[in-house]
């Protein structure tokens, strides 16, 4: 999930501070996340998926398709 979430930030021009300030948490443990030395809650996970207008299986690596609706 880390390459799905840091591409769909840096394709979106965003930086780690923002999603971080998105998500409530501390940009250190976001970059966790990034980097796959910590596991991203559920929550979180619906989050970013709301707020990219994806599906989760596309930020889980169980489609490649990144519409929600396709």
């Amino acid at each position: 999930m880390k390459t799905r979430i840091r591409d769909l930030r840096e394709d979106n021009d965003l930086t780690q501070q923002q999603i971080s300030s998105l998500l409530l948490c501390d940009q250190s443990l976001y970059s966790k996340y990034e980097r796959d030395e910590r596991e991203i809650p559920l929550n979180l996970i619906i989050k970013l998926a709301d707020f990219y207008k994806t599906s989760i299986d596309y930020l889980v690596f169980r489609t490649d398709n990144p519409n929600i609706n396709n």
